[in-house]
């Protein structure tokens, strides 16, 4: 998989760095970048929630220069409004398109200031642009919304390990345990007087079809067996 990098310039809110470091943990990212932030303790960002390590081994760079000297290709976000871009243009859903086109080293994505974005000299030193397509009557977007729906994107591609599965499904009883269900059942069907018309073997074999119709789980019928043995123990 490609080396990225998220560079955010000139961010203003130690919290929105800290939610765009928790996006990033969400895809797998880990290589944060940040030119020249404001002033206050923004590594200790408690938006940076499951992700405290990203903040701590974010680089603080001086300049856009320094945070992409390794970048073998940078993409400057925007949202085109009021901008004359000269560079390729790739709209977020072709991104994972053109990447394919690319060698696999170091790629930065460059996003920019929560209230003015990036400036045109930032979005010229970047190779090409990256756009989230929106509406237009509402261009913008927030800055760890941008990072979140990018990293999203970029996890898409197929060789993309994910972090987190599903997990394995929920385990089914065995034949053994539907029959300690059926005949706790059984009794509570004989002591409440229902469905006394029919044999016990007749009870038994409706709810051994009704059971394989279900699927429940193991731990379906568990609950199901134990609300049967409590209320036939509070009957005579």
């Amino acid at each position: 998989m490609k080396q990225f990098c998220i560079v955010l310039v000139r961010p203003r809110d130690p919290n929105n760095i800290g939610a765009c470091a928790r996006a990033m943990g969400n895809f797998g990212l880990t290589d944060l970048r940040v030119v020249d932030p404001y002033p206050p303790v923004w590594r200790e960002a408690v938006s940076a929630v499951g992700v405290p390590d990203i903040l701590k081994n974010a680089r603080s760079c001086h300049s856009l220069d320094e945070a992409l000297q390794d970048a073998h290709f940078s993409l400057a976000t925007t949202a085109l409004k009021n901008r004359e871009i000269k560079q390729e243009i790739i709209p977020l859903p072709h991104l994972n398109e053109r990447l394919a086109q690319l060698p696999d080293e170091r790629l930065a994505i460059v996003f920019g200031n929560e209230k003015s974005g990036l400036s045109n000299a930032d979005i010229e030193r970047c190779d090409a642009v990256l756009n989230i397509p929106t509406a237009s009557k509402q261009p913008s977007i927030n800055l760890a919304q941008a990072v979140i729906l990018t990293c999203y994107e970029l996890s898409r591609r197929p060789d993309f390990a994910a972090i987190r599965t599903s997990g394995q499904g929920p385990q089914l009883p065995t034949d053994a345990q539907k029959e300690i269900f059926i005949a706790a059942a059984d009794v509570l069907f004989e002591k409440s007087g229902f469905k006394t018309d029919f044999s016990s073997a007749q009870r038994k074999a409706l709810l051994r079809h009704m059971l394989s119709r279900q699927g429940l789980s193991r731990e379906q019928l568990f609950f199901l067996k134990k609300w049967a043995e409590k209320l036939a123990a509070k009957l005579p």
